[in-house]
């Protein structure tokens, strides 16, 4: 049997996604709950770019079992909200690393977003 979670991106995580899919909820099933950073990462969105989860309103961490239902909000490193109660998902923001690569080099430059290296435009 199936079920289903929304799951939003919010900010530059929306990148990520295809055009279809940006700054709206994404209908994620699944047969077997798995936790939240395996659906992250399933709909293309690296989890070293996530600072904060929301599910159903509640911060929780990557191991958050996704349940029938739930409610996933999902957020990049904030800049000018302070979050310090919540569970922060990163020890220290990405912001300060900076690189630059031409298109022809997109491997590579999924490769370094997997390590935790932002893309700026």
């Amino acid at each position: 049997m199936n079920h289903a979670a929304a799951i939003r991106f919010y900010a530059e995580l929306n990148d990520f996604l295809p055009e279809e899919q940006k700054h709206q909820p994404i209908t994620y099933t699944f047969g077997v709950s798995g936790s939240v950073k395996d659906a992250i990462e399933a709909l293309g969105v690296p989890h070293t770019e996530v600072d904060l989860i929301l599910a159903n309103g509640q911060s929780v961490d990557f191991s958050y079992r996704i349940q029938n239902g739930d409610k996933i909000s999902v957020y990049p490193v904030f800049e000018s909200i302070d979050i310090s109660p919540l569970e922060r998902l990163r020890p220290v923001p990405l912001r300060e690393v900076r690189f630059v690569l031409d298109t022809h080099l997109g491997k590579l430059a999924a490769y370094l977003r997997m390590l935790g290296l932002p893309k700026k435009r």
